[in-house]
């Protein structure tokens, strides 16, 4: 997996279908094929950043 942020290949798994990028901090969550993309608060809550890209990129292609 690629993040679509900063474009690195070191992601992380968290859990079930979560991900987290080490290299620009965010997370990252699928749903129904769809990325879903979150900025970690100081305060640990998450910021959605799914506006920053159109739903066409974050569509998921799986084989």
């Amino acid at each position: 997996m690629i993040c679509p942020n900063c474009r690195s290949k070191d992601i992380g798994i968290i859990g079930s279908n979560q991900y987290y990028c080490w290299n620009c901090y965010i997370e990252l969550s699928i749903h129904n094929n769809i990325l879903h993309l979150h900025e970690v608060e100081l305060d640990g809550s998450l910021s959605s950043l799914n506006d920053l890209f159109p739903e066409e990129e974050r569509k998921l292609e799986r084989s």
